[in-house]
């Protein structure tokens, strides 16, 4: 399967107030998560990213409830109104499942469909091989599915970036990076859409190597003010969700990267046998991180149907260009 690539056409699908949608409530898996419901038909869990929440998917949830599905956007733990347990180990990849495991139930659904994006992906995918009687199908955005590799992941950023810091080896360290990022979510924020997108130059993008001595600061560039395709408004309820909660949450999921190779030694070669969908940016940082992953993703996944990198869109792709997004979702979900 050749990878398609879609010519860019922005459009301004969603709305921004998120006192317009129906919010919940859910105790499972010893937390208490909030989420964001809409429609009726078949469950569609809508799973974000980092530093994302339920808010990230405003332009998805309205045309897919449209579409016909009952769409549910949770706050995955650590973020937005969802518990934020204090143990580092309460990040790892069995209990951001068993929140998808236990979302379910507590909708009173036997399945789902699981969309996720960036760190949400890496869930969809290990909730499909782990309980793949409750996922039906998966649509993966801008992470695709790498079976786990032989090396410890620590050991194979070391070999692979020597004297350089991959940005995943700044996070190990607690309370480094959010004490960085706690200070001023704002421009935190609007700095790391931007760089991820393609709104930046090449040269402004997110540079996801570091040199020693330097800081999360300095993988980022502040534009001063919102690309494009982010209001002043939605960039504001972005900063009042993370000044609330913090990052310290969010960034224990990549403390868990070495923990997850630790305990999955049973899925190494594992294949995802439910229908699938890539969707991805041209511009999106991530391409050359995980070349590897995107052109084995038709062996690793033999269910794939379609994987495409939007042209002119990065790793922000379902904000950067919500139209041909929810086109490409739907025909998936049509197709099935």
């Amino acid at each position: 399967m050749q990878a398609a690539v879609m010519p860019g056409l922005a459009s301004a699908i969603g709305e921004d107030d998120p006192a317009s949608y129906r919010h919940h409530f859910a105790d499972i898996n010893g937390i208490r998560m909030h989420y964001v419901e809409a429609g009726q038909g078949p469950l569609l869990i809508l799973l974000h990213g980092f530093p994302l929440f339920w808010y990230s998917w405003r332009k998805q949830i309205a045309p897919l409830a449209a579409a016909g599905y009952r769409v549910v956007v949770p706050d995955q733990r650590g973020y937005g109104q969802t518990s934020r347990p204090a143990a580092v180990t309460d990040y790892d990849i069995t209990q951001l499942v068993g929140d998808v495991v236990g979302l379910i139930g507590a909708l009173g659904e036997k399945s789902a469909i699981l969309v996720g994006w960036d760190w949400g992906s890496a869930v969809a995918q290990y909730a499909a091989l782990l309980r793949p009687d409750l996922v039906r199908a998966l649509a993966m955005v801008c992470v695709p599915y790498n079976p786990r590799g032989p090396q410890l992941p620590e050991k194979l950023w070391q070999s692979a970036f020597q004297d350089k810091i991959f940005y995943q080896q700044y996070f190990q360290e607690p309370g480094k990076a959010e004490r960085e990022m706690d200070g001023d979510p704002r421009r935190i924020l609007r700095s790391v859409f931007y760089s991820l997108s393609a709104s930046a130059p090449p040269a402004e993008r997110w540079r996801f190597l570091l040199d020693a001595g330097e800081t999360f600061t300095d993988l980022i560039t502040d534009p001063a003010q919102p690309p494009s395709w982010l209001s002043e408004a939605a960039l504001d309820h972005y900063a009042a969700e993370f000044t609330r909660s913090g990052f310290t949450g969010p960034l224990n999921w990549y403390r868990n990267i070495n923990r997850l190779w630790e305990i999955t030694s049973f899925l190494a070669g594992a294949k995802i046998q439910q229908a699938a969908i890539f969707i991805g940016g041209t511009e999106d940082f991530g391409n050359r991180l995980n070349k590897g992953a995107f052109d084995a993703l038709e062996s690793n996944v033999p269910r794939l149907k379609n994987k495409v990198l939007i042209a002119g869109a990065g790793h922000m792709v379902p904000e950067e260009q919500p139209g041909q997004f929810n086109d490409l979702l739907l025909d998936f979900l049509r197709g099935m």
